[in-house]
Parts: C-alpha cells; structure tokens; sequence
C-alpha cells in the first residue's frame, strides 16, 4: 500500500473513511477483496506470494492497513510486512497488546508504517519509531514516509478527501485514488531512486508496464459497526480489472 489518506472522526456517525492505493509490482499474484475462507470475519485482498494483506477489516470494528518506507538503502528482510496486517485482523489481542508485540519485533522486516484500530481508537505505528501514537481526530495521509509527510500526492488526496466529509461515497473517493497527474519536478521529494521513478511515483495513481497502482479501495465506517468497502483492482498500464463491493 502507497497511499492511504483517511478521515478519523470518533464519536460521528461515519466514524472512519478511508481511500487508499495499493501499488506493487504487477507479476506478483493477488487475491482481491473477499472474506478470508479460514477466517471469516476477515475480508481483505490478499498477497498470495507471502500470504499477508495491506488494507482490511476484522471483527468488531477491527481495521489495519500498511504502506512501505521507502529506502532503497535498507537490507532485505525474509519477513512480509503483510502479515502484521494479517495477524491483527485476525487476532483477538487487544489493540495495546498487539502493538506492543509489533514493536518489540519491528527490527524483523523492512521499513514500514501500520494503522491498526476498531470504532473507538486508530493507533500508527512507524517502524522507526520507539512507540506507537494514538490519533486525534483529523485529517491524515500516509505514503512511504511518515505520517503526512508533505509530498505532493499526499497534500493533494488529503485536500481531496476533506472536502468530500459531509457526504462520503464510495465513488467519490475512488475518484480521488484516480488522480495520475505528477508532481512538478520542483516538488519531488529525494528518497533516493532517481528522478524518473520520483517522477513516476509522484502520482496518487500510478500506471507503467511494470508496476503501478494494483488496488484501489474506499472504507466507510458507520458507528453502528456496519462497513462499506469497494475495491477496483488494476494491471499494466492501469488497465481496469474488476471490482467488488462488500457491505458488512
């Protein structure tokens, strides 16, 4: 996942909205959006290289998703980060006790951050960071640095997506996640790939032979534990594959 912003409102009616890009190498093999068979209150896409996910909801209002840091510097690790996403969907351990089990270890896979929550708190974890921080309200967008770090397709999707909060729908912010302008050259940040791929990846969506935006979802969370997910899923060239749409 490369682009997550999301409204976090406890205590409204829609307490959670989410738009979110997944972008990743199209030859790796992906499940889209549906409920897990050997766990049935998970419905999430899934990786079926390593088995974990990047964006899903659980029982009890359970939601995580992740996003990469971007480091072409740092080592290899055997472990997917997918599968913290996983575990907590999952799991039945308290929000403060899963946390505290991804921190201890967060050293075993490579850079990334974690939002992990249900209906009453939403907890980001980055993985350079010693601790986990519950969110205030707001407005929040995350890619492959930290949280709203000020890149160009974060501030855009943001702006986007807080002025759809009185009347949230799923097209809407689908329509964000769409958006393939690039960034000027001037506002390009430097993580170290070069000026092409800067520029490729500036976009909210992104679209090459090779790799680019795999899925498109948009979350909306109702107080009352209800939950609308629609995922559009994509391949080379940002070919539309399919969608689906889950009310739960």
């Amino acid at each position: 996942m490369c682009l997550i912003v999301f409204a976090w409102r406890p205590g409204h009616a829609q307490p959670l909205i989410v738009a979110a890009n997944r972008d990743e190498f199209y030859a790796r093999p992906t499940q889209p959006l549906a409920q897990w068979p050997h766990a049935s209150h998970v419905h999430a896409g899934r990786d079926l290289e390593a088995g974990g996910t990047w964006l899903g909801v659980g029982a009890n209002g359970r939601f995580a998703a992740l996003t990469n840091i971007r480091d072409p510097h740092q080592p290899p690790s055997p472990r997917s980060r997918g599968e913290l996403v996983a575990g907590f969907l999952c799991s039945e351990m308290s929000i403060d006790d899963y946390l505290a089990d991804v921190v201890s270890r967060s050293r075993e896979y490579a850079g990334f951050n974690l939002l992990v929550g249900n209906t009453n708190e939403l907890w980001h974890f980055n993985a350079r960071d010693s601790e986990a921080v519950m969110l205030a309200p707001g407005v929040y967008g995350l890619s492959n640095a930290g949280l709203d770090t000020p890149w160009p397709k974060v501030l855009k999707a943001k702006a986007a997506l807080s002025e759809l909060l009185d009347d949230p729908q799923p097209e809407a912010l689908l329509a964000i996640l769409g958006d393939s302008a690039t960034a000027p050259l001037t506002e390009l940040p430097d993580t170290g790939v070069g000026l092409a791929t800067e520029t490729l990846l500036s976009s909210v969506f992104i679209a090459s032979p090779t790799y680019g935006t795999r899925a498109s979802t948009a979350l909306i969370v109702s107080a009352d534990g209800t939950r609308v997910m629609v995922e559009r899923s994509f391949g080379p060239y940002g070919g539309h594959l399919g969608e689906v749409e889950i009310r739960i």
